[in-house]
Order: C-alpha cells, then structure tokens, then sequence
C-alpha cells in the first residue's frame, strides 16, 4: 500500500510542479510576452487561500477521502487541458478565469495526499515517521523532476506539450488515489473536532446510533466553518507561528518572481526559454541535496530549542534573497553569464530546501495537537496565494526584464527576513 501511494503522490506531485513551468512557457511562446504566462501561473494558484482550507476539512471529514482526492486530481487535470487548449485562441482574461477555478483543487495534490498517510501506515508510530520522511521527499523530487521534465519537453515539441505530459502524470496518480484505504473510527476526527459535529452519515456507526439522525445541510456547512475558522485562529493566534507564516508568506512572493523570472533569464541570455526553466531543476537538485545534509547532521544544534530553527528559517531565507540578486546580475556579465545564473539557482535552492524543513519543524512543534492539519493546510494556502501575487507582479516586471523582477523577489526575500528576525514584543 505504501509503495502504491509513494508511486502516485510523485507523479501528482511532479505533474503539478510541471503545470506551473509549462503554463509559463506555453504563454511565452503563443503570445511573446511573459505576462499571459504570469497571469495563468498566478490565476492556478490565487485561489488555493480558499481550496486549502476547505479541501483539508472535508478530507478530514470523508469516510472514502480517496475518492475526494481522486475527482481533485481528475479536476485540476481537466482545466490544465483546457487552459492549454485555449491559449492563442481564447482571451487571456477568460483563460485566467479557468486558470482560478481550476488551482481551487491545486492543494489535493500536495497537503490532500500527505494528510491520508496514517491510513496508509497503519498505527506504528515508527512506520509513520518512515512513510513521513518519504513523503516529504517527494515534494524534492517532484520539484526537480517537474522543471527539468518541462525544459526537455518544451524544448522538443513546445509548451503545449509539456502541459499534456503534466495532465498525463496527474492521470496515472488516479488509481493510487481512488484505492486509498477507507477511513475507520480509529482514524476518525480527534476530541479538537468533536464527531457530533459531523452529519451522520460521515460518522463511524457507533457515533450513528449515539446521535441518531442527519445533520441539516446548514448545520453541516456550519461545522464546516467553524473548523476552518478554528484552523486559521490556531496560525494567527500563536506569535511565533504567525511571525513564521507572515515571513514565509513575503519569501514566497518573491519566489514566483523567481519562477516567472528564469524562462525569461533563459530567453535573454541563451535565446531559448526551456533554458530558463531548466534553472528551476537546479533550484530543486540543490533544495534536495541541502535537506539531505541538514538531515544527515540532525537537523539544526539544540533542535529541540525554540530558536534553532527559527534561526534556520531566516539564514535560508537570506540565502534565497543572495541568490536571486546574484541571478539579476547575470546579464551583465560579459562571459559565461548563463553560468553565473545556474551558480544562482543553486544557492536559491540551498536556501529554499531547509526554509521548508525549518518552517515544518516550527508548524509542527507550535501547532495544537488536534488542530495540526488545518494549521499546515491553511499554512500551506496562505504561502501559495503569496507565491500568485508574487507571480502577478513578476509579469509585468519580467516584460522590462527578468533582472528587474528578480531584484524585487530579492528585496521582499531582505523583508521577509526582518518580519521572521522580528522580537516577540
């Protein structure tokens, strides 16, 4: 089972992280301008503040969350296609529009599979923690594989073609998805989400027959907002959890100024757009070799102090601001210049790699119990809405060009660190 759910969530995740890259080039090389492309980017991902949230509360509540999880993939998938169909032929408006409505299902495809991991590992704690080290690995190799895949593809046969390989991937997800294990009362909802709050239908038999009869479908919607309400309480209520997401949110707008910057990087320095993308598999390889290393030391000295990742999460997020202001010199150089902005990609990535670890480790060690699910899905909603307005912005910017961009990205990455260095008044 484990290994049937590890197969799946890398090909939903790697077509997922191809989307964005492939949108990018796809609009690049319908229209010449990097703004459609931005647009589309920034549209799929705008709407996850209200998806995640949502999306996280009713695979909590699903009996079958396979199921929901499968319609998500199917759903992302099939807007993917028509977005992709609609470039060059539809207005750019109509297809940003289909771009939002379709990101709603975008966090299925990174918290939805990681919240089913107790069903799929069983009770032993241990066995957990393994299957939650493999997962968290996935988003690494999804993230290097994602890019490095679209430069390839768009480079043979265009844009286009990459998002088809991206809807393929989410595709060969279904069967892991539709096949994850059904829920049971040990799995059910925690005290912190008391089960009288479920409709009946959704509870484990035994809660059936204590309460008797069928929620309303008000009564049910107002669970519904009300664990959602609690899950954003539990982020903006703690201090060092809100200092932490505040700081990740700021770093993740300039890092969609980063990720709409480097085809259009690519396209000025070498003439070939997939050039650029390429930049982000180097972004991804060294976020993945800097995990391993922060995990093969053990993680940060006095881990289990609360300043030790805090401080981690703000050295990685200068790290990432160094890099992208290395990137944006790159076009002045007079040799070797796309070099130099691989050279850069890889400290972004050696930033971003232990920037995501730090922030885990913070969510996790602030989080209350019974609330943590919704505290790393509405988390996780917040940094991908910044990462769009971030990419909203890097359109127009990178129309100038791509160093004006990536100097924007760097100077949010200097704020981001002041909020995240900020004193607990």
């Amino acid at each position: 089972m484990l290994t049937r759910y590890m197969a799946g969530v890398v090909a939903a995740r790697t077509g997922d992280e191809m989307s964005g890259p492939a949108l990018l080039v796809a609009g690049l090389a319908a229209t010449g301008s990097p703004l459609l492309g931005a647009s589309l980017l920034a549209g799929l991902t705008v709407s996850a503040a209200v998806g995640g949230p949502l999306l996280g509360v009713l695979l909590d509540r699903a009996r079958r969350p396979g199921r929901l999880l499968a319609c998500c993939l199917l759903g992302y998938a099939a807007g993917l296609l028509l977005v992709a169909a609609g470039v060059g032929r539809v207005p750019g408006t109509a297809l940003v529009a289909l771009a939002v409505v379709t990101g709603l299902a975008g966090p299925a495809l990174t918290g939805g599979w990681t919240g089913q991991l107790p069903l799929v590992s069983g009770p032993d704690r241990g066995r957990l923690a393994r299957a939650t080290a493999l997962d968290a690995m996935t988003y690494n190799v999804a993230g290097l594989a994602g890019p490095a895949a679209v430069g390839v593809v768009a480079a043979v046969a265009g844009g286009t073609a990459a998002v088809l390989v991206s809807v393929a991937l989410l595709l060969t997800a279904l069967p892991a998805a539709w096949t994850l294990p059904t829920r049971t009362p040990r799995h059910w909802p925690t005290p912190a989400h008391p089960t009288s709050d479920l409709p009946a239908g959704n509870r484990p038999v035994g809660e059936r027959r204590r309460f008797g009869r069928v929620a309303s479908p008000v009564r049910a919607a107002g669970a519904v907002g009300r664990e959602m309400a609690a899950g954003v309480r539990a982020v903006l209520g703690n201090r060092v959890l809100g200092r932490a997401t505040a700081g990740s949110m700021v770093s993740c707008a300039g890092a969609g100024m980063f990720v709409v910057s480097a085809p259009v990087l690519g396209l000025e320095l070498t003439g070939d757009s997939s050039r650029g993308t390429l930049l982000l598999a180097v972004t991804a390889a060294a976020g993945l070799a800097a995990n391993g290393l922060l995990a093969w030391r053990g993680g940060p000295r006095r881990r289990n102090t609360a300043p030790a990742w805090d401080r981690t999460l703000a050295w990685s997020t200068a790290l990432v601001g160094a890099g992208m202001a290395l990137a944006a010199t790159a076009g002045t150089a007079l040799v070797g210049a796309y070099w130099i902005a691989v050279v850069a990609a890889g400290l972004v990535g050696m930033g971003e790699g232990p920037q995501l670890t730090a922030l885990f480790a913070v969510r996790q060690r602030e989080a209350p119990a019974g609330l943590r699910s919704q505290v790393f899905t509405t988390g996780a909603s917040l940094k991908i809405t910044s990462f769009a307005v971030g990419s909203a912005l890097a359109g127009p910017l990178s129309t100038h060009s791509a160093a004006a961009a990536l100097l924007t990205g760097a100077a949010l990455q200097a704020v981001a660190v002041c909020v995240l260095l900020r004193r607990r008044g």
